[in-house]
């Protein structure tokens, strides 16, 4: 029997598709995704992040067929052309795997740089295409050997990726940024930019229209001088125009006020409907979808229904003959299938095994949702700032100051917490949930400890939970060290350890940071020349020393993120020579000192952490 919700939803499609004919057979969708059909609609596969596997399933019966393991991390999919192999983007191992669908066995490994995540098929199955969010790259690859015929430097952290129906272009999405790139197939020259306002960032895929005249994608809206739940956080879905008299502008659609005062948030994915009519766009934080009418009038999309999903849904694709619209939810491991003509449920499957202990589970989906206890008002997750445990690349307005984003790479070995130092352990974040910025009820029970006062680590299994995800991001080893240190980087290196610079006076140590646990006052806090170039800093001018391990990828730098590049750190962001010495220095000797900074870790740092006597927190009370 349906919900009251379901029966609303299903009254609501059936109004809104009443008299619409949907096609019996499309083309194949080629844009980039964690779920995607093959080219007569007969399978689908999607990635599994936390299991490190890829699915493939039987449709319409949603069999599970295989399911493979392909590494750290996968994330795109796509089929080749309209065989029965596919390729994955395997994020964290740096490959790109090439499997055959119909006995589940990998068939070619191609090793990349670093972080490949979308991916796409030209028609013939020719070529393949992929994102390098890390370092910006495009790569085409040649399906029969495997070899990488090019790599076109495009853009900063690109994610999504599109192929348009001709195939002589794509279209890529800068994930920071949510800047958008057309780039030819032919040599890998970018014909145009659909350029964000500069409170956009993390956009993930992109998907072009079976008209081809526009493409649409999904983002945040980072409002970094709003430390508020009310004000900082916005889900949008823009589009950007490929032909006509508008060819080259984009629309940004706020998803918080197309149904009313319904609040969504962390919008992940979208796709559209084979007949062009229908946006399905699924929100990862509130865990719902909303089916939008795309118009042609000054607005573009028009609300139509809403389906709630799972937890964390993160791809969303329709099925190539239009009938259904799949939603992978990310954290039930399962996807689920919903009627496009009448919203009811066609069936649901478990794609994996949940690979997550029962605390770590309930700390990732805690750390997903923008759902009560969290949050009062749905706008904002702790994910809409460091999606799997990244920084978002933005420098936020706090109270006590400018605030620059960190990674949580390593956070377990890094206590305390923030630029301040102002949290000594990760439940003291029950002051954020609690406060302005998420305006939840919280976790805990009770009164509320300040921060850095009596522990509240036990008192809260779901408050715990959290903590242990948030503790669990280990680290990444740098592409710029997978053949070892270069020339330069071990002169870089002899630099960092010389008393001529004085870097590894504080960066020490096999974490390169002296940040360890210690109580409020005998902590160990720096005063690097920065505190007095922010008129709104409240705390410093003395800040905690972050690890450089992973630095590479994590600009902007410094606590109010006024350098934009490593080159930045050690020469105009350093003019008094107070964050190590470096203003005597030639600039080849600066650009040695980068590339070795580039380079780190270039060995796992826990065995030496360990082996040194400093503390992990543990995950436990």
């Amino acid at each position: 029997m349906l919900n009251s919700t379901r029966l609303l939803t299903t009254l609501l499609l059936l109004i809104t598709t009443a008299g619409s004919a949907i096609p019996a057979a499309v083309a194949q969708t080629r844009s980039a995704g964690l779920l995607n059909f093959n080219s007569d609609g007969s399978r689908f596969a999607c990635s599994n992040r936390d299991s490190g596997t890829v699915s493939i399933v039987s449709w319409p019966d949603m069999k599970l067929q295989h399911e493979v393991p392909v590494g750290l991390h996968p994330e795109g999919v796509a089929w080749i052309g309209n065989s029965s192999s596919l390729a994955c983007c395997v994020y964290g191992s740096d490959e790109i795997i090439i499997l055959d669908a119909t006995d589940g066995k990998i068939t070619r490994r191609v090793p990349v740089f670093d972080e490949p995540y979308g991916i796409v098929s030209s028609a013939d199955g020719s070529r393949l295409f992929a994102t390098l969010e890390y370092p910006g790259q495009i790569l085409e690859l040649n399906t029969a050997d495997g070899a990488v015929r090019n790599t076109w430097q495009t853009g900063s952290m690109l994610r999504g990726l599109a192929i348009s129906p001709a195939g002589d272009f794509l279209l890529t999405t800068e994930y920071l940024t949510s800047k958008v790139l057309q780039v030819s197939t032919a040599d890998g020259s970018i014909q145009r930019t659909w350029e964000p306002a500069s409170t956009d960032n993390l956009a993930r895929q992109i998907v072009i229209a079976p008209t081809a005249d526009r493409a649409w994608f999904t983002h945040i809206r980072s409002r970094v001088t709003a430390a508020h739940g009310n004000g900082s956080i916005f889900p949008y879905v823009s589009v950007a125009r490929l032909t006509g008299t508008d060819a080259g502008t984009r629309l940004r659609v706020p998803m918080d006020t197309i149904r009313g005062t319904r609040v969504t948030a962390n919008p992940w994915d979208c796709d559209i409907t084979p007949d062009g009519r229908t946006l399905c766009v699924a929100f990862a934080g509130t865990n719902d979808m909303y089916l939008l009418n795309i118009t042609d009038n000054h607005s573009e999309l028009d609300f139509k229904a809403a389906l709630q999903l799972g937890s964390n849904p993160r791809a969303v694709r329709c099925s190539p003959d239009g009938a259904a619209v799949l939603a992978y939810n990310a954290l039930d491991f399962s996807v689920v299938a919903f009627s496009l003509q009448d919203g009811r449920e066609l069936g649901r499957i478990a794609v994996t095994q949940n690979p997550l202990s029962e605390q770590l589970l309930l700390g990732k989906k805690l750390f997903y949702t923008a759902l009560p206890p969290m949050t009062s008002r749905g706008w904002i997750s702790c994910s809409s700032c460091h999606p799997d445990g990244d920084a978002d690349g933005r420098t936020w307005q706090q109270p006590e100051g400018l605030r620059n984003t960190q990674p949580m790479n390593g956070l377990a070995w890094t206590h305390p917490l923030h630029w301040s130092s102002d949290r000594d352990e990760v439940q003291d974040f029950e002051h954020t949930i609690r406060g302005k910025l998420m305006q939840g009820r919280g976790l805990l029970q009770g009164t509320l400890p300040a921060a850095m006062a009596e522990p509240i680590a036990g008192r809260s299994n779901a408050l715990d939970a959290l903590a242990a995800y948030t503790n669990s991001h280990g680290f990444t080893l740098s592409p710029h060290a997978t053949h070892g240190l270069s020339e330069s980087a071990k002169r870089g290196q002899q630099l960092f350890q010389s008393e001529n610079t004085r870097c590894a006076s504080c960066h020490k140590g096999p974490l390169y940071s002296d940040s360890q646990p210690a109580p409020a006052d005998k902590l160990t806090l720096h005063d690097v020349g920065t505190g007095t170039a922010d008129a709104t800093e409240l705390m410093g001018p003395r800040y905690d020393t972050p690890t450089l391990l992973g630095v590479y990828r994590s600009a902007p730098y410094l606590h109010h993120g006024r350098a934009a590049t490593l080159h930045d750190v050690l020469t105009t962001e350093n003019p008094a020579d107070k964050h190590g010495k470096t203003s005597h220095l030639s600039t080849s000797e600066i650009n040695d000192l980068v590339e070795f900074l580039k380079a780190l870790p270039f060995q796992d740092p826990e065995p030496q952490a360990s082996a040194a006597g400093l503390s992990k927190i543990n995950n436990a009370p």
